[in-house]
Parts: C-alpha cells; structure tokens; sequence
C-alpha cells in the first residue's frame, strides 16, 4: 500500500490573522472553506502551486483558550528558494524563534505558537 499525505491540521484562535501570516509569510491562499450554516466553526484549507500538500486551519467560535497544537518538535517544514531573502522577511514580521546556522536553518512561529522550519531548497527536491 501507498499512501500519500494530503494535508496537515492546525486548530486556530484568529483565522483572519492566520491567513493573513500564511498569505504574507508563506505564499500560501486559500483553496476552500467548509463551515455550517450557524458559523460555529470554519475549516480553510491553504496551499499553493509548489506542492499539492495543505494546510487545514480549524477555527471554533467562541474559542479563547490556546491550543495544544504539538510542541516545538512537531511542526511544519517548508522549503523555499532564497534562504536569505526568506529570512530578512521573517525577521521583519517578527516570527522567527530559533535559529541553526550550522544547519542553515531557522523555525518561525504562526499566530498561534507552531513552529514551522524554513529550509534551504534541496537540489534534488525539483524545486519550490
């Protein structure tokens, strides 16, 4: 059996403010929303064309208390093409929360406290 990875979840206190970081941070839009008619809750899945993997944010009206949404070792990674560039953007937003110059990496953290790793694009990854 294969399987292929689809879509990873994050559970989200701000949407409006998530999008908006993915959007600015990552490249990453909407492709479509699901929620009920009473708008007690709402489930966007975001992506981009370099990969058909999404990301699904969850939000549930009414919510206040931070999610659990996994620690520091669980996270997203993204490959991107300038590192650098990459990074000067990240420190301008203010989200970058550990760095690993020695591996040429970095993690960002979202709105909500995950972590997610930016790395160098590989050689053999095909591209971003």
């Amino acid at each position: 059996m294969k399987a292929r990875m689809v879509h990873e979840n994050i559970h989200v206190l701000d949407l409006e403010k998530s999008l908006a970081f993915y959007r600015d941070g990552l490249g990453l839009s909407e492709f479509r929303r699901v929620e009920p008619d009473d708008g007690s809750w709402c489930i966007v899945f975001i992506g981009n064309s370099a990969s058909a993997f999404e990301l699904e944010l969850t939000w549930n009206r009414g919510r206040t208390e931070p999610y659990n949404n996994g620690g520091e070792d669980t996270h997203l990674a993204f490959e991107v093409e300038d590192i650098d560039e990459a990074h000067k953007l990240h420190a301008a937003m203010d989200c970058i929360a550990y760095e690993n110059r020695d591996m040429g990496i970095y993690f960002i953290t979202d709105p909500d406290g995950c972590w997610l790793e930016i790395l160098p694009q590989r050689e053999t990854s095909g591209g971003v």
